[in-house]
């Protein structure tokens, strides 16, 4: 992947954290602009007038370069180990393309809209739960008679850990989840750098790193208790992206360096210092209307039915009239999964004996509201983000009774 690109990519996705639907931490919330930035930028490819301005701009790149940029991401995404991208365009029988616009349309379906909503609804809801595995059931496009064009992609992240955590039924004792019975996760390491704290301007950041089977990790972002979850999220993101530096357990002081981490230097039964790890697992599932943030996605121009703002696509006046994403993101003791579905509807525009050993120990405990980034190891571009305001709650079996 071209560094440019994922940087910009990944400012997308800072801009979206910082205006992200929770911002208080009340509300889980999971978006991907890894699955959002290639539509923009195809969109830009084809776009003309003050609206080829604004989506430059959102997109941090020249709009001359959008196109071949969102062609080389896909490619590159494509070849991720545990994640599957698909984008889709389907038109209206009448309506003329430019072909130099659709001809560099990376490979995936091509369909025919027929006129009729309910019909229509039902191929493009078949195609996002086929593209997710049934992860995303439905495209979210909002479509009517006047709908010209669909533009899509889906994007489906899986990935086991390298090493599984243990599960039992808890209850936290301190923060919103106190006293409630939630499905509780647990391991050790002896990589104490797998936790790292940063400082931002909301405050210290925890910030523990899960690493895949394949080449794609989870960081799980824990602010101060009163940061907003916008804060917190923009901080991790800087981290993990190594724009903001962060600082391994080993290098820490004792005490508690960041939220959620204690740190100190212990008798033991062993050398090897050692990390313990307490998390929930949880599942987020979100609705994004784009249009609510039109300028921050460079649609605030494009939405004008009064004109067309996409000569490049196709010589009929066109503009934007539904921008929206699903996704979800689920985390378990073996493994991650995520996905996401974005749709643009396009209308016509108008110890036994005494330990012999002193060595470091960190424990980490996220039993409130955090965060979460899915990142690619390489690249650094992060794939997927969100807020988990509620973790799983317990749910005993039959055979507990």
């Amino acid at each position: 992947m071209r560094n440019s690109t994922v940087r910009a990519v990944n400012q997308l996705t800072t801009h979206w954290a910082a205006a992200a639907d929770t911002p208080d931490g009340s509300t889980g919330t999971v978006f991907t602009a890894a699955g959002l930035w290639p539509l923009l930028a195809l969109l830009a490819d084809g776009s003309g007038g003050p609206a080829r301005a604004e989506l430059a701009q959102a997109l941090d790149i020249p709009a001359e370069a959008a196109g071949p940029a969102a062609r080389e991401l896909l490619a590159a995404l494509a070849g991720v180990r545990g994640l599957r991208t698909a984008t889709g365009l389907w038109t209206g029988a009448g309506l003329p393309l430019e072909e130099d616009w659709s001809a560099k349309l990376p490979a995936g379906a091509r369909g025919t809209l027929t006129g009729d909503p309910d019909a229509d609804a039902k191929a493009l809801d078949a195609w996002a739960s086929e593209r997710t595995n049934g992860l995303i059931e439905r495209m979210p496009v909002v479509l009517d008679e006047d709908t010209l064009l669909v533009l899509a992609s889906a994007l489906t992240l899986r990935l086991r850990w390298i090493q599984p955590f243990g599960e039992w039924v808890g209850e936290p004792h301190t923060g919103p989840w106190a006293g409630r019975s939630v499905r509780m996760l647990h391991r050790n390491t002896s990589l104490l750098d797998r936790v790292r704290v940063a400082h931002g301007p909301t405050g210290a950041v925890t910030l523990l790193e899960i690493v895949g089977a394949a080449g794609v990790d989870v960081h799980l972002v824990l602010g101060e208790p009163e940061a907003p979850a916008g804060g917190t999220l923009t901080t991790g993101i800087a981290a993990v992206t190594r724009a903001l530096p962060a600082t391994g357990a080993s290098l820490l002081p004792d005490g508690r360096p960041g939220p959620g981490l204690a740190v100190g230097t212990v008798a033991a039964y062993s050398p090897e210092p050692r990390l313990d790890i307490q998390t929930v697992a949880f599942e987020v599932r979100s609705e994004h209307d784009l249009l609510d943030h039109a300028r921050l996605f460079g649609l605030e121009t494009a939405t004008d039915t009064d004109r067309g703002h996409f000569p490049g696509l196709s010589s009929r006046p066109l503009a934007v009239t539904s921008a929206r994403q699903s996704a979800m993101a689920r985390f378990e003791a073996t493994g991650f999964e995520a996905a996401a579905v974005t749709a643009f509807g396009i209308a016509a525009g108008c110890a036994p004996t005494r330990p012999r050993y002193r060595t470091r120990r960190a424990e980490v405990h996220f039993d409130r509201p955090f965060g979460f980034l899915a990142v690619h190891r390489t690249s650094r571009l992060v794939l997927a983000a969100g807020w988990v305001a509620e973790p799983d709650p317990y749910e005993p079996e039959p055979d507990d009774f």
